[in-house]
């Protein structure tokens, strides 16, 4: 077999030289192709945080990366939300740069001389302008960081006055509390690496990142009830000196809403001001009211069903009631109520002429008599004058009652203490109620008793006055207050 004759110029040498080259290049590259299982191509399974590069050539996979990094990485601010506030890092300032080609190489790599895992991140192949996000954090903890200091509470405004006897109710203050910091200082190295850990995932990232500051140390929380005890007072009644018998003045209480204050301070930042107003606590026993403490006597008598007359028993009852003799006055139950008139709305009921019963205008007057005088009797009280009624009644024991008529007969009694008292009245509950209230100056409580004996056209009565001692609740005197008769023949 004759072989082909080399050519013997250089030229022409060089040039068979080239072309053998180029068949064994291609035949080389002709078996790489053929021996390699993903002919030339991204294994499947091949992805760069999230973008996917199975099937890709080398050139087309790094055209798609660095597109991705273009409408990501190299274009999106980066928001720091940190609890004081939000700052931003952009592209510019961190100059955010990754190695394409060594990263594609690498991705190349998986699946014929590497055994890794077909997932890569961005982070060996990332560079940053790492002292452009350092003076970011840095610049937010001279700013927000803190020292610990406590809470602290003062009162606002000139201190009033609590006495009763000057008080200003205007002359009111605040309580203001300004909340304590914790100690808090933001670990810049620490958040640093918090946004370089999110830069690895800076295709997939949301370029938005929470950084948290967690005080070492807290400021105590406000004790309230001590604050209480410290700044509040509670109210003093006024007093009467049962010697003298002049008023004592008592004082005001002085708090504040701690419900409100706590519920401030929970929606309140450290190192913010809330503040509560100081509110007054009026004392139970207050001026006049000092004179009225007690209930010196009491009666409760039960109405019928009468509508008219039970007009006259509220109209009477709203005369009487909140009525104060002062001491040593004469009360009159005719000057006090009124005459009993149809203009001024009395009705006309069942009451005693006499012996006999007739309807009249302000008809049921007397058991507003006989009510107030059984608590005179209790009271102790001096009876001026009284009359039993013609016939009894059904409201009250045998001379225990009092009439009354406007022109001829009237109720009288005497303050004969050493304070004021006040009467109170009302219909309610079916019953006629009376009080009489003042400063019970007794060491003796009264009970009232009553006999009877029939005679011929009348029955006979005889109350009794009994004191018995506070102390030891033994009688002390049974004396007889009043004799009453009442016919028995009613027309």
């Amino acid at each position: 077999m004759a072989f082909p004759k080399i050519p013997d110029s250089p030229v022409k040498r060089s040039v068979c030289i080239v072309l053998a080259a180029l068949s064994i290049l291609i035949c080389l590259g002709s078996a790489v192709y053929l021996l390699d299982p993903y002919q030339l191509k991204m294994a499947p399974g091949v992805c760069v945080d999230g973008v996917d590069l199975s099937g890709q050539s080398f050139f087309t996979a790094k055209k798609t990366l660095d597109q991705a990094l273009t409408d990501t990485l190299y274009l999106k601010k980066l928001q720091l939300r940190l609890p004081k506030e939000t700052v931003t890092l952009s592209p510019e300032e961190l100059k955010p740069k990754v190695n394409v080609w060594a990263l594609v190489s690498d991705a190349f790599a998986i699946g014929r001389w590497q055994d890794d895992s077909g997932a890569l991140s961005l982070r060996p192949y990332l560079t940053v302008q790492e002292s452009a996000g350092m003076a970011v954090l840095e610049a937010y903890a001279a700013k927000w960081d803190t020292t610990l200091s406590q809470t602290q509470w003062s009162l606002e405004g000139d201190a009033p006055s609590l006495a009763t006897d000057a008080h200003d109710p205007n002359a009111t203050q605040a309580l203001t509390v300004t909340l304590g910091k914790p100690e808090a200082h933001l670990d810049v190295p620490a958040a640093w690496e918090q946004i370089l850990a999110l830069l690895d995932h800076g295709i997939s990232a949301s370029y938005s990142l929470d950084i948290s500051v967690i005080p070492s140390a807290l400021p105590e929380d406000l004790d309230l009830q001590s604050l209480a005890d410290t700044i509040c007072a509670e109210p003093v009644n006024d007093s009467l000196d049962m010697t003298s018998y002049q008023l004592i003045p008592g004082s005001y209480g002085y708090s504040f809403d701690s419900q409100a204050l706590a519920e401030r301070i929970a929606q309140a930042e450290y190192g913010s001001t809330v503040s509560v107003p100081m509110e007054f606590v009026t004392p139970e026993i207050l001026g006049e009211g000092v004179y009225f403490r007690d209930v010196l006597g009491t009666c409760e008598t039960k109405h019928n069903t009468n509508e008219n007359r039970n007009t006259n028993l509220r109209l009477l009852c709203a005369a009487l009631d909140g009525h104060i003799v002062q001491p040593g006055e004469e009360f009159s139950y005719n000057a006090v109520v009124g005459e009993r008139t149809a203009e001024r709305g009395y009705k006309p009921a069942p009451a005693y002429s006499g012996y006999r019963l007739v309807d009249s205008i302000g008809g049921g007057v007397c058991q507003g008599s006989t009510t107030l005088y059984n608590c005179v009797l209790l009271a102790d009280l001096e009876v001026v004058f009284r009359a039993c009624h013609g016939a009894s009644v059904s409201y009250v024991p045998m001379g225990l009652d009092a009439a009354v008529n406007y022109l001829t007969t009237d109720f009288k009694f005497r303050n004969n203490w050493n304070f004021p008292i006040k009467l109170q009245a009302e219909v309610s509950d079916g019953y006629v109620k009376m009080k009489i209230l003042g400063t019970d100056e007794k060491d003796y409580y009264v009970k009232m008793e009553s006999t009877f004996w029939d005679e011929e056209v009348a029955v006979y009565a005889r109350s009794y006055k009994c004191k018995y001692s506070k102390e030891t609740d033994e009688r002390i005197s049974r004396e007889v207050e009043a004799y009453s008769s009442y016919y028995k023949n009613i027309e």
